[in-house]
């Protein structure tokens, strides 16, 4: 009798064990994937983090809607860092704790840095989709982290490769007082004197300054072939515009990233006309045109370049997760390092994203485009590559 009773309490205990575990695996089923991501929403960064998030959460949507991830909805967790580098780790802290499969920054590059301390000590897989800074995989050996944003020499590079293309020998370069400003005119001067092309004019508008017109006419005397515009500042970089109007120069101007950030086609209405500048986003690309119209049937609103930039990261992220076939941190790092011929929304056509042979900056370097404004407008692509 004794060795009956002790036989139903094992198989009770055995039942009762299997339903455990058969409710965890259901539990493990129906929790949701998360994915967390670092933005600023009132620092400095807030222009292009708020867009570039947006892009993100559409992706988020558009994967569930489709019946999500490993059968599995997605969960897309947000810090607010402002910005700031000291609370961008704080930022990278909470989201791991919060059980987070991967991280995406959207921030400043010295935030995005300082929040790879804890990427790295925790071995958590972490992407900055829409960051250029050319240190952001080499000032940290963090094999858990990776970048798409096209590096800020290949936009500069792109620039240069249609200036060579169009022959431009003698040229202006102008650009505001701000680090960043100066740094990308460095830049774009080293380049324009590796590739045998002078430099005729250099003049910089101080920030807070209320016009451009004493630059420009030192320009217009330099009589150069193109003028590059290399500020980063957009109240500056409007100044500039107008003066060139105003003074009625001819002169083809060719603009650095800043200027594809749509918010000019409202501040310097009327100016832009001809304008040409770098950008990643080309419209006539059939991925893109596809999620311009995908994002204006979710949301009603139009998307450009910034955008795509979520949008890509977040679906990248997926597809290195269903590659690995779950979140386990060591699987989706090794997925994510294998991907190769990748197709997103951003890039020219037949750029790809590619990180295998241990790259950690995916976006193609021959994916730049250079577009023209066409009245207030973006419009064509007239150049592709650095060729």
């Amino acid at each position: 009798m004794k060795a009956i009773h002790s036989m139903w309490r094992s198989l009770r205990a055995l039942t009762l064990a299997g339903a455990v575990a058969g409710f965890s695996s259901f539990a493990l089923a129906q929790s949701p994937i998360r994915i967390g991501m670092i933005t600023d929403k009132v620092g400095p960064a807030k222009p292009y983090a708020e867009p570039v998030a947006l892009g993100a959460a559409f992706a988020v949507r558009e994967i569930n809607a489709q019946g999500g991830l490993l059968g599995r909805k997605i969960e897309l967790l947000t810090e607010d860092d402002q910005g700031r580098p000291d609370v961008s780790a704080t930022a990278a802290r909470k989201l791991v704790d919060a059980g987070s499969a991967f991280i995406l920054s959207v921030s400043l590059t010295p935030a995005t840095q300082q929040a790879q301390s804890v990427t790295l000590e925790t071995g958590t897989p972490h992407m900055t989709p829409s960051n250029s800074g050319d240190t952001l995989t080499t000032q940290i050996n963090n094999p858990n982290f990776w970048q798409t944003g096209p590096l800020g020499s290949t936009q500069i590079a792109t620039l240069l490769a249609y200036a060579s293309n169009r022959n431009y020998k003698r040229v202006a370069l102008i650009t505001d007082n701000s680090d960043l400003g100066q740094l990308i005119n460095r830049f774009f001067k080293a380049g324009l004197e590796k590739a045998g092309i002078q430099v005729v004019a250099e003049e910089v508008v101080p920030r807070g300054s209320n016009t451009a017109e004493p630059q420009m006419q030192k320009i217009r005397a330099a009589n150069p072939e193109a003028m590059f515009m290399a500020g980063v500042l957009t109240p500056e970089n409007v100044l500039i515009l107008r003066a060139y109007r105003q003074l009625g120069l001819k002169t083809p101007v060719l603009g650095n990233y800043n200027l594809s950030v749509p918010q000019y086609t409202s501040v310097a209405k009327g100016l832009l006309d001809g304008v040409v500048f770098v950008d990643a986003f080309d419209p006539a690309k059939l991925q893109t045109a596809r999620f311009v119209e995908a994002y204006r049937k979710d949301t009603g609103s139009e998307p450009y370049n910034l955008m795509g930039y979520g949008y890509d990261g977040v679906m990248m992220v997926a597809d290195a997760i269903k590659r690995a076939g779950s979140t386990d941190k060591d699987k989706v790092r090794a997925t994510m390092q294998a991907t190769s011929g990748y197709v997103g929304v951003m890039g020219g056509v037949g750029a790809t994203y590619e990180f295998r042979g241990g790259r950690r900056t995916g976006f193609d370097p021959s994916g730049m485009v250079v577009r023209v404004y066409e009245g207030d407008r973006q419009g064509r692509v007239v150049h592709v590559g650095l060729k």
